[in-house]
């Protein structure tokens, strides 16, 4: 039995007991449906094994190794995923095209008893969906922007929003990434540009299109993920909320916010070497003598009041858009939650004028 779908929230609303990916490891780690379980019929090599000899010698020889491979492949998983499994269990299936992958899988437990369906089309039918949405679709929420000079807290702000009427999306946790020349996180590599956006697809469905969405200001890259067009021309069309704190609370906050960062001095002095020919050498010079010597909130301040209060500063004399201010005495856990209150109350009122 297939399973076919218009829409991204059809699947959710099915009430699948499981989404299975049959592809290989390395086509579900590019990208996969969200919520969905790897059980792969053809491992990365065995597939490639399949497909050279399919190529180079015989149709036949390569589909006899693909059939018996895949039904030693599919008995693991019976025997170490789906043993305990209850005769009402229906699972959904797919695999690159809803084709001979996903369907050996559906027919050996339909003939067991379970109510296995396979996504017709399979995951080029999903991926056509999230390009449709987030490539060629207007966007369909009401995005506020949340900006502000590096080190006005927006990330955890943004966390620390309980309103519900109010949404938020965390493009810079969905990315892995800050979203600056401080980078990533120690450990954690960035989603492929299929995952970043099926990530965003999924989020962006399960919310309210007539409730705000707080999202943070970003340029259009954020690390190596691009942030899709469609989402993008809202985001720059979007009405914004500027924080402004004071510098000696920025630098305080960022210190505690990046302490991964700055309790590496080789890779706090790699990013302050990527300035180089931004700013002058006695510039640079002075921020690695605070770095070795360990000033490190006055090395936050000093980067941000000589690199990036400008660089904001020319980025938003850019956009012509509605703004509201919002001045931020303190950035400490306490007056970071205060904060996330005043923003979610300008985000109502700013999305109902």
């Amino acid at each position: 039995m297939t399973f076919s779908i218009s829409s991204l929230a059809d699947i959710a609303a099915a009430g699948f007991d499981d989404i299975i990916d049959v592809r290989s490891p390395s086509e579900f780690a590019e990208d996969h449906l969200p919520g969905a379980i790897n059980l792969p019929v053809l491992r990365d090599a065995q597939r490639a094994e399949v497909g050279t000899i399919y190529v180079q010698n015989s149709r036949l020889e390569a589909r006899k190794l693909g059939a018996g491979l895949v039904a030693r492949n599919v008995a693991d998983h019976i025997d170490a995923y789906f043993a305990d499994k209850p005769g009402s269990y229906r699972p959904l299936i797919y695999c690159w095209r809803g084709g001979q992958r996903s369907n050996s899988m559906a027919l050996i437990l339909k003939q067991i008893g379970w109510r296995a369906e396979v996504l017709e089309g399979g995951y080029r039918t999903y991926r056509r969906l999230v390009s449709q949405m987030l490539y060629d679709a207007d966007f369909a929420w009401k995005l506020v922007l949340l900006d502000g000079n590096t080190g006005c807290a927006k990330t955890d702000i943004l966390n620390a929003i309980e309103d519900p009427e109010v949404q938020v999306v965390d493009l810079e946790g969905l990315a892995r990434h800050r979203g600056s020349v401080f980078g990533g996180f120690v450990d954690v590599s960035q989603p492929s540009q299929k995952a970043f956006e099926s990530a965003l697809s999924h989020i962006f469905t399960a919310l309210d299109p007539a409730k705000p969405v707080l999202v943070e200001a970003e340029s259009s890259k954020i690390g190596q993920v691009l942030v899709p067009p469609s989402l993008w021309k809202a985001m720059q069309a979007a009405p914004r909320i500027h924080l402004s704190a004071p510098l000696d609370e920025r630098a305080k906050y960022l210190t505690r916010a990046y302490s991964d960062i700055v309790a590496d001095p080789a890779r706090l002095d790699n990013i302050i070497d990527r300035l180089q020919g931004l700013h002058s050498h006695e510039v640079l010079k002075n921020w690695r003598e605070l770095a070795a010597s360990g000033e490190l909130e006055a090395l936050a301040a000093a980067l941000m009041q000589d690199h990036y209060d400008a660089a904001y500063s020319r980025q938003r004399a850019r956009h012509d858009v509605k703004t509201v201010g919002l001045a931020v005495r303190r950035l400490d856990p306490a007056g970071i939650v205060e904060v996330a209150g005043s923003v979610a109350s300008l985000a109502r009122e700013i999305t109902r004028s």
